[in-house]
């Protein structure tokens, strides 16, 4: 498997199984079935609350010899009532916990919106803190401590924008290793992603099929769905693929790690067999044009009152 290579030279695995919106049950097996086909880096999330699941797939696939501890890479996630510094590490030996493992390979920042401590999806304006109440910088100080202490080997963003990374590393003096950001073809952010690179961040793309099954939750209504878009349709049969396997390669292709979700053994057996497919310049050329910058994941949960909005949280 082609691995992304961080800032200090730790390889992390391109492709993973994202966890996003999978039921424990569920979740248990789709991370049973993801590292018997050959996955290794698994995406998870404190708020996704299917980590004690995914700690027990990963401890009997371990008992079984599966894999070991040491050929995993495990992603999760601080959540957003737990940005205060004194919150950070007791979030993180939370998730460890439910886990069951005792360091992970990368934490992230989830979004950069602060709520309450206890919160676990606001209901109202009160539920939230400004960035001036916690500045993200002492929430990026706290991770960074984290990591020295052994308990993430690496720490990054998600959500982030080129400013809001400048504005920690100004501070800081140290940049993210990873930002994990909305990207498919609707969504390229062309921009974002050559400032990483500048920067010598790396990028993980998230919703690499357009989350289509999210539509309801984010009350949105979809008119083409990416997996059926004509051209995503006409290259995945030229290659004899599927479009999810286009859509994966393309992420692929842009030198972006990708972590498509799914619970079906087949359908994550599918993705996985997206690595060896090639997509040719025309393809790229071809997908390439169908950018609008559209958001499937556009935060308009966070827009509660006046503390945030897509101004404040997108930076453009």
């Amino acid at each position: 498997m082609k691995t992304q290579e961080l800032s200090n030279g730790t390889e992390m695995p391109m492709l993973g199984l994202g966890t996003w919106k999978s039921e424990p049950e569920e979740v248990y097996r789709a991370v049973r079935s993801a590292i018997e086909v050959g996955y290794r880096h698994i995406d998870c999330a404190a708020i996704y609350q299917n980590e004690e699941e995914i700690g027990r797939a990963l401890a009997d696939a371990f008992h079984a010899g599966d894999t070991n501890r040491q050929d995993m890479w495990i992603t999760s996630k601080l959540w957003n009532d737990s940005h205060a510094p004194e919150h950070v590490r007791p979030a993180l030996e939370t998730s460890l916990q439910k886990l069951q493992l005792d360091y992970l390979d990368l934490y992230l920042v989830h979004w950069p919106v602060a709520l309450r401590h206890g919160t676990v999806l606001p209901r109202g304006p009160e539920d939230f803190l400004s960035l001036s109440e916690v500045p993200l910088e002492s929430t990026w100080e706290a991770m960074l401590k984290v990591s020295e202490q052994g308990l993430a080997r690496e720490v990054g963003v998600s959500n982030f924008s080129q400013r809001k990374i400048e504005q920690v590393r100004d501070a800081t003096g140290q940049t993210p290793a990873v930002n994990q950001i909305e990207l498919h073809p609707y969504l390229q952010q062309n921009r974002l992603v050559e400032a990483c690179e500048e920067l010598e961040i790396a990028v993980t793309a998230y919703s690499p099929l357009g989350s289509p099954d999210s539509a309801a939750m984010m009350g949105r209504e979809d008119d083409i769905l990416l997996t059926q878009h004509p051209t995503i349709a006409q290259v995945a049969e030229s290659h004899g693929a599927t479009p999810g396997q286009v859509l994966i390669a393309w992420a692929l292709a842009r030198g972006t790690s990708v972590i498509p979700k799914s619970v079906n053994p087949g359908r994550i057996a599918e993705n996985w067999g997206a690595r060896d497919l090639t997509l040719t310049l025309a393809d790229m050329t071809a997908i390439a044009s169908l950018d609008r910058h559209q958001r499937m994941v556009d935060g308009r949960f966070w827009f509660v009152g006046e503390t945030y909005s897509p101004q404040t949280l997108w930076d453009e």
